[in-house]
């Protein structure tokens, strides 16, 4: 038995793993496991884990079939067997006080939930340094705090769950965005979540990834699981029912500008769906305190023609 479980996914990223391994390793909390999902690995990163698991006893491996992030996710919280569970995705890495903090939150306010703040590290631009934030609420008043998003991430990664809250939930299989899937139900077995958004989590965004992702049928994932959120919490709370349909605002405007970004507009018949949410959202966009100013300006932009929102959309872009 130890006090957290760690869940690493790996799949394809033998140039990122190690760095992502250390920082696990030389964590200042010491106790826990390490488990190493390989989820069918074509490259050496089965190899690396192994390796790791010769020089360091906290670290376990499971070899699997390729089955996706869910499935590995899903793969290492069934062999978990930490009072805590963490998840870190394996091109990223962690501060090294990472754990010690989110462990010292979560015993201090006896929460369920225990959460960080994110860096999203570029490789030709600096990383933002967001407003510090440090509450200890309930569930719903977390729920509102992530639908927003301005300061904290629905993202798995940045979080340190007792272990109880994933009695019955796993990750959806087959679906991209699987942590916006499940965070209603998350934050529904918690009673008291703990922020303190001090940014110690390194999230990665690699530039060959991100100039050469094609616009899939995928994306539209996103939108069907900010959907499916505001259905489950309509109703609970005004607050709760405005951050709700932001978010589903949000998602539209997601996948819009994947769309432009990738100039498939014209092929993708869903344009014109997405295009005609957004106007019918207009005046609760302008409204809502969640968009920026640029945002509401490529909005109205958007509300005359699409042309006029790809040319603000690609200056932005550049």
């Amino acid at each position: 038995m130890c006090e957290i479980s760690i869940i690493v996914p790996v799949y394809n990223v033998e140039k990122y793993l190690k760095k992502c391994v250390d920082s696990i390793l030389n964590q200042t909390f010491k106790d826990f496991e390490l488990i190493l999902v390989d989820d069918g690995s074509p490259d050496s990163s089965g190899a690396i884990c192994d390796q790791y698991a010769e020089k360091d006893s906290r670290v376990k491996v499971i070899h699997k079939k390729n089955g996706g992030l869910s499935d590995a996710r899903n793969a290492g919280i069934e062999v978990a067997k930490g009072k805590y569970l963490g998840f870190i995705d394996s091109d990223d890495y962690i501060a090294e006080d990472m754990y010690e903090l989110l462990h010292n939150n979560i015993v201090r306010e006896n929460a369920d939930l225990s959460i960080c703040g994110i860096y999203d590290v570029y490789q030709e631009r600096q990383a933002i340094k967001k407003e510090r934030i440090k509450r200890t609420v309930t569930s719903l008043e977390a729920m509102v705090l992530i639908f927003e998003g301005n300061n904290i991430s629905v993202h798995a990664v940045n979080k340190l769950y007792k272990r109880k809250v994933f009695s019955g939930i796993r990750y959806p299989m087959g679906k991209y965005h699987e942590d916006s899937f499940i965070i209603v139900e998350i934050l529904d077995k918690c009673k008291t979540v703990v922020i303190d958004s001090i940014q110690k989590y390194y999230y990665v965004h690699r530039a060959e990834s991100i100039n050469t992702e094609k616009f899939s049928n995928r994306q539209f994932d996103f939108i069907e699981a900010w959907e499916l959120n505001e259905n489950k919490v309509l109703g609970r709370s005004r607050k709760l029912d405005i951050a709700a349909h932001q978010r589903v605002c949000f998602a539209n405007f997601l996948v819009l500008d994947k769309i432009i970004k990738n100039n498939v507009s014209d092929e993708v018949t869903e344009t014109k769906k997405i295009i005609s949410y957004l106007r019918r959202n207009y005046f609760f966009i302008l409204k809502n305190h969640v968009f920026t100013t640029k945002r509401k300006i490529s909005m109205t932009l958007l509300m005359f023609s699409l042309h006029l929102y790809k040319i603000l959309s690609r200056i932005q872009n550049k």
